[in-house]
């Protein structure tokens, strides 16, 4: 049970640094940041996205809300990959999604598979 509870704060904070991360390049207006998203056609909504990403962690973070953050991380993420697949970009979108998945799975099964309980629900 050890085991599993280690792995799940390991990939929750994995899966939480990743957009968190990501909003703070965003906020900053990297260069890099600015020139790739500009490509895409969302380059002058670098704030609002940064914003979000940090916004939908911190509610994914927090355990009363994980469940909403969990969808509007999902959203966001399934918003960006679709942008990527789009305009032929890569799948940069496609491994914070997972690992949000997976650390929303080992933090409340009973979001995939109702009647099961999380590792909150044991806590």
């Amino acid at each position: 049970m050890k085991a599993k509870k280690i792995a799940t704060i390991t990939l929750t904070v994995l899966a939480s640094a990743m957009p968190v991360l990501s909003g703070i390049m965003k906020l900053s207006q990297s260069p890099e940041i600015v020139e790739t998203l500009s490509k895409v056609g969302v380059g002058k909504y670098l704030v609002p996205l940064g914003l979000m990403e940090i916004g939908f962690t911190a509610l994914f973070i927090y355990p009363k809300t994980m469940k909403i953050g969990f969808i509007l991380l999902t959203c966001y993420f399934a918003g960006a990959l679709a942008t990527e697949l789009s305009h032929g970009t890569a799948f940069n979108a496609a491994l914070p999604l997972a690992l949000i998945w997976i650390a929303a799975f080992l933090r409340d099964p009973s979001i995939f598979l109702p009647g099961k309980t999380g590792v909150q629900a044991n806590a």
